[in-house]
């Protein structure tokens, strides 16, 4: 047996009620098996990918809070610190009722990857809590919120581990914890990312996942003789990622026509009406349903169908594994020319199989999605020196670490005899790094 198949029997062994976290590591092992053949003798005896699937800590707490009614609440939260072998623990906190510990696991193994592919010296880890912020007033997020950090604060810190937003973690509750967490240890410091522009936040940071996806994504196509310019576009979600990435499509002269919730979607064949998406999630905090009322081209329909609506690029923005085999089929069948996600991991195993056998470009998460925490790490920066950047200025980084981050993993795929295939191209580069700091630095 392999090294890769005795690590991976022992992790499936060891995590079966974790599928999300299973299906994160036998992705990146089967990826990686060309490297660590080339170095099994090595990895083997420094037990290297045993180190490298199991996290540094996890951290498991209560966290109570009183409702309107003042009835006490009770949640669980989370914060799994991966792995620091290039940087202090980053990545962000999801409040959402299906966040679990197998899940902020799976997170926490792409989050190690993925900032080790900006280039920039942070470490990975995710936390959160199955707290849901939806419904709630801005008193009991609020009190949530503080109540979390109270916690939590014991275990992170500007050098240690900085955490920042996730689904359910916008500016608002990043406030709130920042705000308990200067309150509790009476030190000003970039101990969170994704702040507000009044104390410490970074310009750019909001749009940063969505425009960074657009930037790989351009390149991308560049890159294979095409221009993104008039190209149809289906995304899916209507959160941070998809609004800021329907932005800039359309900055960039595409066509979105969907975006999705929780509860169904919308088909607008006149494009996507991006103020009124804007005002509806942003501002009002409601269903797609209202955005459907208030424009006479959209076509609102229950339940999951994005895929199947013509496109030349597919952009999956909501969550994890939305993009089915059946929805990869139907892809193809209309001809889709390209795949980049803005979620984490939304693409199913077999799905991904699927496009990247019929030939469409396919980008994963942990590459296309850097956007953001790498915004976040310029954020740091600022922090750290007191300074703060203008718009164009952050643009302009996020836009080179993007590009950057194609080119890395296009010439990785190529190096081990895989052109075109960037899921193997993006674990390559972001293991590389990882290994051989974790190597250099001894067993710890």
């Amino acid at each position: 047996m392999s090294y890769v198949d005795e690590v991976l029997a022992r992790v499936k062994e060891k995590n079966a009620s974790e599928p999300e976290f299973l299906q994160a590591v036998e992705e990146v092992l089967e990826t990686l098996r060309p490297v660590i053949e080339a170095n099994e003798e090595k990895y083997k005896k420094e037990a290297l990918l045993e180190r490298l699937v199991e996290p540094d800590r996890q951290i498991k707490f209560r966290v109570p809070w009183i409702d309107d009614k003042g009835q006490v609440q009770v949640n669980t939260g989370y914060r799994v610190q991966f792995n620091n072998a290039i940087g202090p623990y980053k990545g962000g906190l999801r409040l959402h009722p299906s966040v679990n510990i197998g899940i902020i696991k799976f997170l926490g193994f792409e989050q190690t990857l993925k900032n080790s592919l900006t280039g920039l010296p942070i470490g990975g880890g995710k936390g959160g809590s199955d707290f849901d912020p939806k419904g709630k007033s801005d008193r009991e997020v609020m009190a949530f919120c503080q109540s979390f950090i109270t916690e939590l604060y014991k275990y992170i810190g500007a050098d240690v581990d900085v955490p920042a937003g996730d689904i359910g973690t916008g500016a608002r509750e990043i406030g709130y914890m920042y705000g308990q967490y200067k309150r509790i240890t009476g030190r000003y410091e970039g101990v969170l990312t994704g702040k507000g522009l009044t104390f410490g936040g970074s310009l750019a940071r909001t749009e940063a996942t969505g425009y960074g996806l657009l930037y790989i994504t351009r390149e991308l196509m560049k890159c294979h003789g095409m221009d993104i310019k008039d190209k149809v576009c289906c995304v899916s979600g209507s959160g941070n990622v998809a609004i800021y990435a329907t932005e800039k499509a359309q900055q960039m002269g595409a066509k979105v026509v969907t975006v999705s919730d929780s509860t169904g979607w919308v088909y607008d064949p006149e494009g996507i009406d991006l103020a009124l998406l804007k005002e509806v999630k942003e501002v009002k905090r409601a269903r797609l349903t209202e955005y459907a009322a208030a424009r006479p081209s959209a076509q609102y329909h229950e339940g999951r169908g994005v895929w199947q609506i013509k496109c030349d690029i597919a952009l999956p923005c909501a969550t994890q594994n939305e993009l089915l085999l059946e929805d990869a089929k139907q892809l193809v069948a209309n001809g889709c020319t390209a795949v980049c996600e803005g979620a984490n991991m939304p693409t199913t195993l077999e799905a991904t199989k699927y496009l990247q056998d019929n030939g469409v470009l396919f980008i994963c998460g942990k590459a296309s999605n850097a956007g953001g925490v790498a915004t976040s790490a310029l954020e740091m920066s600022q922090n750290s020196e007191r300074m703060s950047w203008t718009f164009e200025e952050v643009d302009a980084k996020l836009e080179q670490i993007m590009i950057n981050i194609y080119h890395n993993i296009d010439d990785a795929a190529k190096r081990y005899g895989m052109e075109g295939n960037y899921v193997a191209g993006a674990n390559i580069a972001g293991f590389e790094k990882v290994a051989n700091a974790m190597i250099a630095q001894g067993i710890f």
